[in-house]
């Protein structure tokens, strides 16, 4: 009876051993598994983090290309705006040059013009002047010489030339559409001519003759109506 009991003793205890190794390999192969799990998380985990770095880096190396790109494009913009700064005073400057320059002239002129106009002596005239008629071809010669005969010299020859150059050319079928004005000597209305012969329309020495009678009857020379000209557009 001992035997038996002694028998099932050791069976129960062989079982009882193998079920706890059993147990413990279950725990040990269950701990492996989580081991393996874990090492594979943390692998992933690395892996993310080192993508992530990467991608802050990368952002980093961008925010600082946009950053100095900013900087340039500013730089630039400072000196296009400076440059622009220095061009426009220095056009100011020249413009001011200019307007000083051209109201001294304009002073000097109108000086010039009131001492004259107080001696009661006739504006000179500071263009070059003609040694005589010949240098003149067409109505020009002969509005020289139909000047001189009328006791005007040169000088006045070369302010007529100036005027009526301005006006028509020194065509004699010269119409303005829009006033009316015709001729040489640019009558307004051209019949007013006709005072000085019939042919008024077709003949240059008519509107010549007209002409300088219009000049001498209100400006005295020619010259002086070449001065109104200039100061206000017309004679």
């Amino acid at each position: 009876m001992s035997r038996l009991w002694s028998r099932v003793g050791i069976r129960a205890l062989a079982v009882a051993l193998l079920v706890t190794g059993v147990i413990g390999g279950v725990y040990l192969g269950q701990d492996h598994q989580t081991q393996q799990r874990t090492a594979a998380q943390d692998e992933i985990v690395l892996t993310e983090q080192a993508e992530l770095d990467l991608l802050k880096e990368r952002h980093a190396e961008h925010a600082a290309a946009r950053a100095s790109q900013r900087a340039a494009q500013a730089d630039a913009a400072e000196k296009a705006a400076s440059a622009a700064k220095a061009a426009a005073a220095k056009s100011r400057k020249l413009e001011a040059a200019v307007i000083k320059k051209k109201a001294a002239e304009k002073k000097a002129a109108e000086e010039k013009k009131k001492a004259a106009a107080g001696d009661g002596a006739t504006v000179p005239f500071t263009g070059p002047i003609p040694e005589s008629c010949g240098e003149y071809k067409g109505n020009r010669a002969t509005a020289c010489a139909l000047l001189v005969d009328r006791g005007y010299s040169l000088e006045q020859m070369a302010c007529l030339d100036k005027l009526w150059t301005k006006e028509s050319g020194f065509n004699h079928k010269a119409q303005n559409r829009s006033s009316g004005a015709y001729g040489i000597p640019q009558s307004l209305p051209g019949s007013k001519m006709a005072s000085a012969g019939s042919d008024w329309r077709t003949n240059p020495a008519t509107q010549i003759k007209w002409g300088l009678g219009y000049i001498k009857g209100r400006y005295k020379t020619p010259c002086a109506a070449w001065g109104h000209s200039q100061d206000v557009g017309w004679y």
